[in-house]
């Protein structure tokens, strides 16, 4: 049943990078329909400081957890949201001023899982406390592996895979339905797919959303997430075990070119071989890529 009437309930999970999120709220100040309120779950023992006005009432939570509680995060912010739209935006985003009104217009129309827009920023962008949306769309790149988005209202989107957890929203009642993430994928990888495929099978359709832009602002990556090589593996596993497929295919052949698994998507398991070493993860460092 769509959605009428009610402003979003905006969600982030946040660890360190304080900048980051007073950007990602300087942005929802501009938004040109205003949120029923923004969720902030830290993952750290005290929030930031000095956190600018995002034009709606803020909700402090504070979950703990190592590695990092990512699935537990998410849940316990939408337990505790008030509004009957979920929008979830990764701390590193910038959202664009039409931001919620478009996920909102969407969810008014039809139920689904709504994805929105990322442009990539370049590094040094945008400059502290500057968020002319001009300089972001000339500066933003859009991920090579991600469709265009439609121009105006929405198209579905066969793929429920194609949820990332950078930018995306869905009805607070299909949520719950669920049962949120499964915190059994822990550390870093999975969770997300996860709940697309659950949420497909439960019968809710996706659709890409025309003017549900975000930014997203520069961080250094790993290519491939070395960093993050166990946890793969393992949610990966677990993926694999529950839908009969794998997910994140394209670490999982990065990782056997690297020779560090054999592994292919005909596979029932994963074998290791090896882990990467200490200077084989600093290596994969890349501070100026815009793309994992």
């Amino acid at each position: 049943m769509p959605i009428e009437g009610s402003a979003a309930s905006v969600l982030t999970l946040v660890r360190g990078r304080d900048e980051r999120l007073r950007n990602l709220m300087r942005g929802l100040a501009r938004q040109s329909a205003r949120p029923r309120e923004l969720v902030i779950a830290w993952m750290q023992p005290e929030p930031a400081r000095d956190l600018p006005d995002p034009g709606c009432p803020v909700q402090h939570l504070f979950v703990p957890g190592e590695p990092m509680p990512l699935a537990a995060a998410r849940n316990r912010a939408a337990q505790a949201a008030g509004g009957d739209l979920l929008v979830f935006l990764d701390v590193d985003c910038i959202p664009g001023a039409g931001l919620a009104a478009a996920y909102a217009r969407a969810a008014a129309g039809v139920d689904g899982l709504f994805l929105g827009e990322v442009l990539y920023l370049p590094p040094g962008c945008p400059p502290p406390g500057a968020l002319d949306e001009a300089d972001l769309d000339r500066l933003g790149r859009a991920h090579p592996a991600r469709p265009p988005v439609p121009e105006a209202g929405i198209r579905p989107e066969p793929d429920p895979g194609q949820l990332w957890g950078l930018s995306f929203a869905l009805p607070a009642r299909a949520w719950r339905a669920v049962g949120g993430m499964d915190e059994a994928f822990a550390g870093y990888g999975g969770e997300e797919t996860d709940l697309a495929a659950r949420l497909s099978a439960s019968g809710l359709p996706t659709f890409w959303v025309a003017g549900a832009r975000a930014y997203h602002q520069h961080h250094p990556v790993h290519v491939p997430p070395l960093q993050h090589f166990e946890p793969i593996l393992a949610n990966a596993a677990r993926f694999r075990a529950r839908h009969g497929r794998w997910c994140m295919t394209y670490w999982l052949g990065q990782f056997r070119d690297a020779g560090l698994i054999a592994w292919d998507e005909g596979s029932d398991a994963i074998r290791l071989l090896r882990r990467p070493t200490g200077p084989e993860i600093a290596a994969s460092l890349r501070p100026d890529a815009l793309f994992s």
